[in-house]
């Protein structure tokens, strides 16, 4: 059996069925190849700039002051390692881009299955967030109109006051309170999924000239009421506050991948499709310093933690019309998020269910919409039920550590890939740079340098209430050594390493809660897998008729 649970997909069946229509990846094959650099870039654009930049920032600023900065900069640079694996892996296998697929061909069956399981947190329960923050600007709009709905149809019970739990209605003794507008907007967003509506160029790249042209706006006015003095201190709870806003910030940055996925619609995707995810990266964390600097400095940092924070500061300043169109351009946003990932998650579930490992039906496609019905009905409750009741520090906490958890592999699938000689055709190579001294330079140069912190994470002062948040520090360290050895006695490509080990070590700012909730996540997958995938895998009818 543990050679069957690492059996691989060849590149030659993906290739056929690619050809076939069945492609791996979040969309069907025959596609238009029509997406080129520009396309591509704004297409990263519009899924990065979301429910991060309109909410989650306030969080990150909360913690770290104007140091976010610094970890906007940080998690770009991480994202940029693992957009680079990413590119390799679509011009090598070069049909619709998906982590899923990679870690086919890589890791094996196994692995495919658990990053696909692990997809449906970045993509399904992302959304989940992106609805959340979605309400809370669509009640900022209903203010501005002189509207509102009942406090208890706008909140979640987890966030609360004494207050709103008595005001609100009671059903055998519970109280009754729901975010109605989060779940509204998924259940219309799901709707326009289901009957196949999918955003063309033109539109994607009007929505990201809309946003892109507000935020430039917020900036240049924002920087008008700068109080230079809220800027000092620059890091006011040390570099751990920073690194706390870890979760808030990297999921200000999950969007990027989306890029990958649309592999088999771009005219060069060797070329093209690793500029657009690098190219969208900067610019948008660009946007992101420029924004966290303004927001800091505009208000103090203590007070940022809000749902909406650039509404927030601009209320605060007495231009409650800027607020406005602020909320007016967020929920125009998130609504494109929202339905760019709504469409996709779909079709992870359809090439899962193409391969054997979920159940025929989810690869089921609607006769008159061409779509994939009932998959995109799961999806749609798999996201409106919890919009309901969650609150967004949670869910954002849960997607930052599965897609973290996605770059992982896909940077460590990179290392399992032949090495090849120059390519024939022109396609994008990531540059082979030996790592053979470079890592474990690296790594004694971050102890040093970072001595004090360190030595703090691996003491056992405080008892095991204190310790035990630490595990996945250790982790990490154990990890580090391991991947530090291996650079040297097999000469592992840099790009890679650095990816794995950044992407690791984001994973360890994140609290140990998530890592338990997460860990359960993989271990309902795996029952699952055991229970049905293992033996339904078309590999596996393949291998029982040989």
């Amino acid at each position: 059996m543990s050679n069957s649970l690492f059996r691989k997909k060849s590149l030659a069946t993906i290739l056929k069925d690619a050809k076939d229509g069945l492609a791996d990846g979040h969309e069907t094959g025959g596609m238009h190849k029509v997406l080129k650099v520009k396309d591509l870039t704004a297409m990263g654009i519009a899924a990065v700039i979301g429910a991060g930049i309109f909410s989650t920032i306030g969080e990150a600023s909360f913690h770290g002051g104007p140091g976010v900065s610094l970890l906007f900069v940080i998690t770009a640079i991480t994202c940029g390692f693992s957009a680079l694996c990413y590119a390799e892996f679509a011009s090598r296998v070069p049909v619709s881009g998906s982590a899923y697929t990679y870690s086919y061909v890589t890791f094996g069956e196994l692995a495919a299955w658990v990053i696909g399981w692990a997809l449906i947190l970045e993509y399904a329960i992302g959304n989940i967030a992106v609805a959340i923050s979605w309400s809370g600007y669509f009640n900022n709009l209903l203010g501005g109109l002189g509207l509102s709905l009942p406090p208890w149809l706008a909140s979640n019970y987890d966030s609360a006051s004494p207050a709103l739990i008595a005001a609100a209605p009671h059903i055998a003794g519970i109280p009754i309170i729901l975010n109605l507008p989060a779940f509204i907007i998924v259940v219309i967003v799901t709707y326009l999924a289901y009957v196949g509506i999918q955003e063309s160029k033109r539109s994607a790249n009007f929505m990201v000239a809309l946003k892109i042209l507000v935020i430039l706006f917020v900036i240049v006015v924002g920087f008008f009421y700068v109080n230079k003095a809220n800027w000092s201190p620059f890091m006011p709870n040390g570099f751990s506050g920073v690194m706390k806003g870890v979760s808030a910030v990297f999921f200000a940055y999950i969007g990027f991948d989306a890029v990958s996925t649309t592999a088999e619609e771009c005219a060069n995707p060797q070329r093209d499709l690793p500029k657009g995810m690098i190219y969208s990266l900067i610019i948008c964390t660009v946007l992101y310093v420029l924004i966290s600097f303004v927001l800091t400095g505009m208000v103090p940092f203590y007070n940022l933690k809000v749902d909406d924070p650039l509404a927030f500061v601009f209320d605060q300043v007495h231009l409650p019309w800027i607020s406005y169109l602020i909320s007016v351009s967020a929920v125009v946003a998130t609504t494109s998020v929202l339905l760019v990932f709504q469409i996709g998650q779909p079709r992870i579930w359809m090439s899962m269910s193409r391969d054997g490992l979920l159940p025929r039906r989810f690869s089921t496609i609607h006769r008159r919409f061409k779509t994939p019905s009932y998959a995109t009905i799961i999806t749609g409750l798999l996201v409106g039920i919890p919009a309901l009741f969650l609150n967004l520090t949670i869910v954002t906490d849960l997607t930052s550590i599965g897609t973290l958890f996605a770059f992982i592999l896909v940077c460590g699938g990179v290392l399992l890939l032949p090495r090849e000689e120059k390519a024939a055709t022109k396609r994008f190579q990531l540059p082979y740079i030996n790592g053979q001294w470079i890592v474990p330079a690296l790594v004694v140069g971050l102890i040093i340098l970072f001595n004090k912190e360190i030595l703090i994470k691996l003491s056992m002062e405080g008892g095991w209430n204190v310790w035990k948040h630490n595990i996945p520090f250790y982790l990490f360290v154990v990890v580090t050594l391991i991947i530090s050895y291996l650079s040297v006695t097999r000469k592992l490509s840099l790009i890679p390493v650095l990816g794995m080990l950044s992407c690791f070590y984001l994973m360890t700012e994140i609290a140990l809660k998530n890592w338990i909730v997460f860990s359960i996540w993989l271990a309902i997958g795996l029952v699952i897998y055991i229970g049905y995938s293992y033996s339904h895998s078309k590999l596996a009818v393949k291998e029982k008729q040989a």
